[in-house]
């Protein structure tokens, strides 16, 4: 009896920590005798020496004689099941076909990863993804991409901070974004790269709209900015920077990263109208003992400043705008928005188990937006902080299950399960 019930914990746990992967470059060194690119033994963790994660202790019950592998392959394949949960999403519950392999040698080459996904969740939430994250032999090109089908429900609060208890509107749409990039290495850390961001939005369906009531925040916005308010493009290419030595992607224990991206929507690209936006994102890892690595204090800011022009509602940036959606534990997707946007988070994780299998955080963070009346960026903060706990999926990858609790401004709170730290 104890055997199965601990089986049925441990399966879900397995279904919890499978769904997907985090894309990022890794850390490299310059090697002068080659003049090549070299990395570092950064993306699979190798001293992992008194470590257990969740596949040592089922193969501890249930296959005591079977001799651990701790050889990393060169490539892989696995079709997973998926489930996860955020206020915004609901349960959210899918498959996943993920992917790796290696295009040049290992010593100098970064894992490329692909990953497809569907889902659907108990939110009306319906979800199509294609990612790729693609590195040439020696880490000279990389890349990325980023494509989502899917249908949606947000819940919309207007624009900007300081709305205590704004009028809430359910919104209803569809959208298809494709996003591609391509990046050259032109220095140790340091890459350059451009690409498009391809995005339409349509029936779009503010479900409270009616004779009764003819104003919504979706339509205020649209129609003051010439927007049609059921459907739109948000077409425009992008120029990225980015610098980066965090020490592995996944869950970095120290190191610096930073991605400063310049985007620019054309109507001749099919967008409504012209826009310039700067996106910058900094990450910085502070390993604070030697003894426990993983006892690390984090530092994230994510930003989106308009610099010209104007953006489709939907695209504008604000809590959740992140790949990941996870900007702003303690709120849901959207609470806070504008066309400039900026977010800060500090973070302490620290591990509970001499084992490494559990480990906890605690948060903070504060988030701020304009709007385009009277509040200005920076002007009004919203703060969200709570506590986590992580699961050790893959002590080689230090992949792990994020379970966190995390609470907001005017009531807002809410529970948030995920793969692999935040960020």
């Amino acid at each position: 009896m104890f055997k199965f019930v601990l089986s049925c914990i441990l399966s879900a746990l397995l279904l919890l920590t499978s769904g997907g992967f985090l894309f990022a470059q890794e850390k490299v060194a310059l090697d002068k005798k080659a003049t090549k690119i070299v990395l570092k033994e950064d993306t699979l963790s190798t001293d992992v020496t008194g470590q257990v994660d969740v596949s040592d202790v089922f193969n501890s019950v249930f296959n005591k004689g079977k001799k651990k592998d701790d050889k990393i392959k060169k490539s892989s394949l696995a079709l997973l099941p998926s489930i996860g949960y955020t206020p915004s999403t609901g349960f959210l519950f899918g498959v996943d076909v993920s992917g790796s392999t290696y295009f040049g040698d290992p010593k100098n080459t970064t894992l490329s990863v692909f990953d497809a996904f569907a889902a659907i969740s108990t939110n009306q939430l319906a979800l199509i993804q294609l990612k790729h994250n693609i590195y040439s032999s020696g880490n000279q090109w990389n890349l990325q991409g980023n494509w989502n089908l899917g249908k949606t429900l947000v819940l919309d609060h207007g624009i900007g901070t300081e709305r205590e208890q704004p009028e809430t509107f359910p919104i209803t749409y569809t959208y298809l974004n494709i996003n591609e990039s391509v990046y050259r290495n032109v220095l140790p850390h340091f890459y350059v790269g451009a690409g498009l961001s391809l995005n339409y939005y349509t029936k779009i369906d503010d479900k409270l709209l009616s004779p009764e009531v003819m104003r919504t925040h979706n339509t205020v916005y649209s129609l003051k900015n010439g927007y049609p308010p059921n459907d739109y493009f948000a077409n425009g290419t992008v120029i990225n920077f980015q610098y980066n030595t965090r020490d592995q992607p996944y869950r970095p224990y120290r190191g610096l990263y930073v991605d400063v991206i310049l985007r620019t929507n054309r109507k001749w690209m099919g967008s409504e109208h012209d826009a310039v936006q700067l996106k910058t994102e900094v990450r910085k890892y502070w390993s604070l003992s030697a003894k426990n690595p993983e006892e690390v204090l984090a530092f994230w800011l994510w930003g989106s400043y308009l610099l010209k022009g104007s953006v489709p509602y939907l695209e504008l940036p604000g809590t959740g705008s992140d790949t990941d959606q996870r900007i702003g534990r303690g709120y849901t997707i959207s609470r806070f928005k504008g066309p400039s946007f900026y977010y800060n988070e500090l973070e302490y994780r620290f591990p509970i188990t001499n084992n490494k299998l559990l480990s906890g955080v605690t948060f903070f963070n504060i988030e701020t937006a304009s709007d385009q009346h009277d509040i200005k960026l920076f002007q009004y903060w919203e703060p969200g902080g709570g506590a986590g706990l992580r699961i050790l999926f893959n002590k080689h990858t230090r992949s792990n299950l994020c379970i966190d609790y995390g609470i907001g401004n005017y009531g807002s709170n809410g529970i948030f399960v995920g793969l692999n730290e935040v960020f």
